[in-house]
């Protein structure tokens, strides 16, 4: 069967998606839709109906007399999130211990070696990418398809948001080795310790990216 082709409100709306994420349309601004309609070279009904699809992405917020603005980073959203992704990911670390194929670690394996050289190069960015490849694959080993949607459809969003708007302080070398501590636990069939390994590695990507926030919002608030 052929894949279906986006229509342009689907094309723009993953557009301004990677504008929000990246920081182009900074967390907070206001939308202006006569602008972004003129920069995206689209009229303002596709424009309007991807502005939706970012709302429910919850990207984008729209309030009475105010209009649309770009989603705000806020401590208790970000507290809210990494909570609910610490225990949605330890399940999915339990799950994929019971199925997970050799082919589906090997290459879990091959992300984390392509992550080492990263850093050895010191090329942070495809180590974010990375970072990221990692997690989405113990989630799509998972097999609950209820459980990855709920993660990527919705939650992953906003934490990229999150993890690219609050990068500074990050301890990435310690990071791959909670990563391959996670994925031995899952390799040895151990749910339960990859799933502990795992909510305590989210716990301290919290408490870093909530200093980061911190001290971003008291900078922009003296």
């Amino acid at each position: 069967m052929a894949e279906r082709q986006q229509t342009l409100a689907e094309q723009l709306a993953d557009q301004l998606q990677i504008a929000i994420v990246q920081g182009q349309l900074s967390a907070g601004s206001k939308i202006n839709e006569q602008d972004l309609a003129a920069q995206y070279g689209v009229s303002r009904g596709p424009l309007r109906e991807a502005l939706q699809k970012l709302e429910r992405r919850r990207l984008v917020v729209k309030a009475p007399h105010i209009g649309a603005r770009v989603a705000k980073l806020t401590i208790e959203e970000l507290n809210d999130l990494y909570q609910v992704r610490a225990e949605l990911e330890a399940m999915a670390c339990r799950l994929a211990a019971k199925q997970i194929s050799p082919a589906k670690l090997a290459e879990l394996h091959m992300i984390l070696d392509r992550q080492q050289r990263v850093f050895e190069t010191q090329q942070g960015d495809y180590a974010v990418i990375d970072d990221i490849d990692f997690h989405l694959g113990i989630i799509n080993a998972s097999g609950n398809q209820t459980l990855i949607h709920t993660l990527t459809d919705d939650l992953y969003h906003l934490l990229q948001m999150y993890r690219n708007q609050c990068s500074a302080g990050r301890r990435p070398q310690r990071a791959l080795e909670q990563h391959r501590q996670i994925l031995a636990a899952i390799a040895d069939g151990d749910g339960e310790l990859a799933a502990l390994l795992m909510r305590r590695h989210i716990e301290a990507g919290q408490a870093n990216t909530e200093k980061v926030l911190r001290t971003y919002m008291e900078e922009n608030t003296q």
